[in-house]
């Protein structure tokens, strides 16, 4: 088959954030079925695409809130209000519908496009949905806006918060509509898009990268705990918050405690053994130096790859239930709390064993084997849905809404395409 991969950000070289990490993981799985695939997004400024010969650059674009001045982001609010339509979307829109409609066509015959993600999907329906598509959920982009809304600081970032999961809910039950087939990464993501749409959503199982990681080598931790994340990301933000205002004063004073990433408004800490690193070079090596990694998901939705990939190297945890969504096997070296005083002494207990064990590590090749193994059979039972019609029961299409509320089709200027 020739698929296009249609995403805000285009599958990298390198990948370095979850969203890249899931982007590379279900474009290589595409690739090892043996097709071809045509991909179609912007890049950000530094990066490198993973199949350059088959990769179509809209521009370079860099779309982190925590990466551009407040000029960039009062442009984006601007233009979305303009258009009517999320921020999200309104950040893709630095190319015209008609550039978009011309690469789709230069890159036809294909056989359907895989929708990545809400945010280009949505700024281009009028010209996606015209195709069989999949559309790949990698969160229940509403549900998560809506939980931001509720822990808002100010009345402002609230009720922008609060418009962002009204377009997002009516956008991505619109895309879900028009798609043959859901692919989500967690199996409570399935029913966020309506229990009619259910049947039509499997789940993806992920791996952060193809080949499995080589086992880590035993030696002596650096720190005791280690954390990383990309923490401008509110879900992030609000279970590293939980876990330095709730857990870590129960932690005793002599325990290390380092947190790479870059943090804006870096929270003032009481604690000793906490170190803010920031950036960090090397992300693996970073880990592989903690005693313990806590995994402090407390909000969001789709799957934690951070905890993938502290399982696929066989690393000590202690994990909120939370940080567990989309992992059906649990690897025995992860203990499992979200009451604060429980994560504590789990975090404690395990600490104490890395430091007595000679090897703290686990093997994580067989955990690596089993999610990559069920992504390629996931993909290749939802690329069926493109070659015969699925009826789900559902009248009203994207492209034919009529129950008064934006249509995903209204864009260019609030004029209908």
């Amino acid at each position: 088959m020739h698929l296009l991969f249609v995403s805000s950000l285009v599958p990298v070289s390198k990948p370095s954030s979850g969203f890249d990490i899931a982007n590379r993981a279900v474009l290589d799985g595409l690739i090892a079925l043996g097709h071809r695939v045509s991909v179609i997004g912007y890049i950000e400024p530094g990066q490198e695409p993973a199949r350059p010969g088959e990769t179509h650059l809209l521009g370079e674009a860099q779309f982190a809130n925590a990466r551009v001045g407040a000029a960039t982001k009062l442009g984006w609010l601007l233009t979305a209000l303009m258009r009517r339509t999320t921020v999200s979307s309104a950040k893709m829109h630095k190319v015209s519908t008609e550039r978009i409609e011309a690469l789709v066509s230069e890159l036809q015959p294909f056989d359907g496009i895989i929708l990545n993600s809400v945010q280009l999907p949505a700024a281009f329906a009028s010209v996606f949905q015209r195709h069989p598509n999949i559309y790949v959920a990698h969160n229940v982009e509403a549900d998560s806006a809506l939980a931001n809304s509720e822990r808002a600081r100010g009345r402002i970032e609230r009720m922008l918060f609060s418009r962002e999961a009204r377009y997002l809910e009516q956008y991505e039950k619109q895309l879900a509509q028009g798609a043959s087939r859901i692919w989500t990464f967690a199996e409570q993501d399935r029913f966020g898009f309506g229990y009619m749409l259910s049947d039509k959503a499997s789940v993806l199982p992920l791996v952060t990268q193809w080949d499995a990681p080589e086992a880590l080598t035993s030696r002596p931790a650096s720190y005791d705990l280690g954390l990383i994340g990309t923490w401008s990301w509110k879900p992030n933000r609000i279970g590293l918050d939980w876990f330095l205002n709730r857990v870590v004063p129960l932690l005793p004073s002599e325990m290390t405690i380092a947190i790479a990433g870059q943090i804006a408004n870096a929270p003032t800490v009481s604690h000793p053994g906490v170190m803010f690193l920031g950036r960090v070079p090397d992300a693996r090596a970073f880990v592989a130096a903690a005693g313990v990694v806590p995994l402090v998901s407390k909000s969001g939705t789709g799957v934690q790859l951070k905890s993938i990939e502290a399982f696929e190297l066989g690393l000590p945890t202690v994990a909120t239930r939370q940080s567990l969504r989309g992992i059906d096997v649990i690897p025995s070296n992860c203990s499992i709390a979200d009451n604060e005083a429980d994560f504590a002494r789990l975090l404690v207990e395990r600490v104490a064993d890395a430091q007595l064990s000679p090897n703290r590590f686990v093997s994580g090749a067989l955990f690596h084997h089993a999610q990559k193994s069920r992504l390629l059979e996931n993909l290749q039972e939802g690329l069926a849905s493109l070659i015969r019609p699925v009826d789900t029961g559902v009248t009203t299409s994207a492209r034919e809404n009529t129950s008064g509320k934006p249509n995903l089709a209204v864009h260019e200027g609030g004029k209908a395409r």
